[in-house]
């Protein structure tokens, strides 16, 4: 697995030398500390690998920090951003705010401090990536779904999703939701395809489906474990499924994954 880079940019050698040292002791074989004196140098750190996290000061000579995170948005990189300055003026955590920085912090840093933002920072940097991981393989049908987002909630079909919803992991028929929302079974069914675009039990695979991707992306359970999770009381059934719509078994689906992930 390739290490994640965090990147310290401050024109004060001390300063910088400081923090390096500080997130060096910290850090585990998972992340490199890499730091640069200005804005320029940054750029061009940025354009040849991906930074993961950014420390960066405020008040810095050519370039500033929040000019320089103006100009990253160029480079189609997402760090997450945690600005130091010797500055605590409103109207800078104003503009940080609205460049989407997660922390703020003031010069003189407390090491604790320091070490407990860059904490932060991963544990959002990792959710973004696993956002975009399952984003990437989200269902296009049930996307389109949740755009239909004009019907009254009370309405029976709204109401039927948010069952299926809520209980994905039981042995889900047509006639138990259709009773559920106090319909016929066979006027639910043809309510159901009129306002969904897919038959009920389309609908209900491609959720249970949408879910296991979900789990094997972001959770360690088995895949017996999963296709339980999502309604399957076997799971060798559950593999024929997903083979059949996604094209490869579900254990194939994690190890692409991962290998992918590695690569970030």
């Amino acid at each position: 697995m390739l290490k994640k880079t965090i990147l310290i940019v401050d024109d004060e050698p001390k300063t910088r030398q400081g923090l390096k040292k500080t997130l060096e002791g910290w850090a585990d074989i998972s992340y490199e500390v890499i730091s640069a004196e200005g804005a320029n140098e940054a750029i061009a750190i940025f354009e040849e690998r991906k930074i993961h996290i950014l420390l960066t000061d405020i008040s810095m000579p050519e370039i500033n920090g929040l000019a320089m995170l103006k100009l990253l948005k160029d480079y189609q990189q997402n760090p997450v951003v945690i600005i130091i300055s010797a500055y605590s003026e409103f109207d800078y955590a104003q503009e940080a705010i609205r460049l989407g920085v997660l922390n703020y912090l003031v010069k003189p840093l407390n090491k604790r401090k320091l070490i407990e933002a860059v904490e932060q920072a991963i544990e959002v940097q990792e959710k973004r990536e696993r956002e975009g991981r399952i984003y990437k393989f989200v269902d296009e049908k049930l996307v389109d779904v949740v755009k239909q987002g004009d019907r009254k909630e009370d309405a029976p079909i709204p109401m039927a999703l948010d069952y299926i919803d809520k209980h994905i992991d039981l042995q889900l028929t047509m006639k138990e939701v259709a009773n559920h929302v106090h319909l016929n079974p066979s006027y639910f069914s043809v309510l159901f395809k009129e306002q969904v675009n897919m038959t009920f039990s389309e609908y209900l695979t491609r959720s249970r489906l949408q879910k296991a991707k979900n789990l094997l992306i972001e959770s360690t359970l088995s895949v017996a474990d999963i296709a339980e999770k999502v309604g399957y009381s076997t799971s060798k059934y559950f593999i024929k499924l997903f083979k059949e719509y996604e094209g490869q078994t579900p254990s194939r689906f994690r190890k692409t994954n991962t290998i992918n992930e590695s690569k970030n």
